[in-house]
């Protein structure tokens, strides 16, 4: 047995007990294939697949080495992306002149550990090209190669809980304008906007004429804007987002707004003011909010941030 490196290697007659592809190599090298991804083969419960890089990793700087490494396919039906996953792993290559398999692990026992945020592991320095392309050594005999693995799930584990914060870098602004006609007409608590989007989120402007929580009975009229679909956002999910709202004044142009930024979530019901405008001031013939018993309400929405549960 060979230790180099932290890495064991060693003979072994038999063949890896789960997957093995065959690979005519000059096709990936000749072709600018960087990466090869195998099909999937399931053990211990999970599915799983090899990921092989012919002139080694880039994307690590490696250099003069195949990379080889096994990743967990997240599309599993056995994959529940709350638990961690810990596995011992064997890489083999078959000796084609000696008809048996070079074995490489870990030289002392250690658990590759796979989960939603390290789908993929393995070894970055797997093979010297050098060694790898002379045929004398038996691995590469007539453009053909074969790499095996074999995979062995110790030990399972919940993660617990954890989140992710991304800030988007090119925000994008979407306003919408709703418009409300025969408003004296109305008789409901509560007039609301058509649905409208804002990139993969919907959403809704609520008017309450006669106010809604602490704006009820204090002569104020409040409206909000509040996600169409709660269920939209994942319970452990939420949005950081600047909201403007305005009434706009159809006569001088001297709109009535309010504009924050808030933390959005599922649960976050209504955001936006219980003491928006006084409603004297809405229902005014002076004022231009209501003309000919009509009036303008906009909306913009930029999203700043997303967080999202990591597990």
């Amino acid at each position: 047995m060979d230790f180099q490196d932290g890495i064991s290697r060693f003979i072994s007659n038999s063949p890896p007990a789960h997957y093995l592809v065959k690979i005519q190599f000059s096709l990936l090298t000749n072709n600018s294939i960087e990466r090869y991804e195998s099909g999937i083969f399931e053990a211990g419960g999970y599915k799983w697949n090899l990921i092989l890089y012919p002139s080694g990793n880039k994307g690590k700087n490696v250099k003069d080495h195949i990379s080889l490494y096994l990743a967990l396919d997240g599309t599993s039906s056995s994959f529940n992306p709350d638990w961690e996953i810990c596995v011992n792993l064997r890489f083999f290559v078959l000796d084609q002149n000696n008809h048996n398999y070079l074995v490489t692990q870990d030289t002392i026992k250690r658990e590759r550990r796979y989960n939603k945020m390290n789908i993929e592991s393995g070894f970055d320095e797997f093979f010297p090209l050098k060694d790898f392309n002379d045929r004398s050594k038996g691995y590469l005999v007539d453009d053909i190669c074969t790499f095996g693995a074999e995979v062995f799930v110790c030990k399972e584990r919940n993660m617990g809980k954890g989140e992710s914060l991304a800030m988007i870098k090119d925000v994008i602004t979407y306003k919408q304008r709703w418009r409300i006609d025969n408003y004296s007409g109305f008789a409901s608590e509560c007039l609301e906007s058509k649905p409208f989007n804002t990139g993969k989120y919907k959403w809704i402007m609520k008017l309450y004429p006669k106010g809604q929580g602490s704006g009820i009975g204090s002569g104020y009229l409040s409206l909000y804007i509040a996600l169409a679909d709660p269920t939209s956002l994942l319970s452990r999910s939420k949005i950081y987002a600047q909201i403007t709202l305005r009434i706009l004044d159809q006569k001088q142009s001297n709109d009535w707004f309010g504009k924050g930024n808030y933390w959005i979530s599922g649960s976050s019901g209504e955001i936006g003011y219980h003491r928006f405008m006084l409603l004297n001031n809405f229902t005014s013939q002076y004022n231009g909010y209501l003309v000919k018993d009509s009036s303008l309400l906009e909306a913009e929405v930029t999203i700043l941030g997303v967080v999202d549960a990591l597990f």
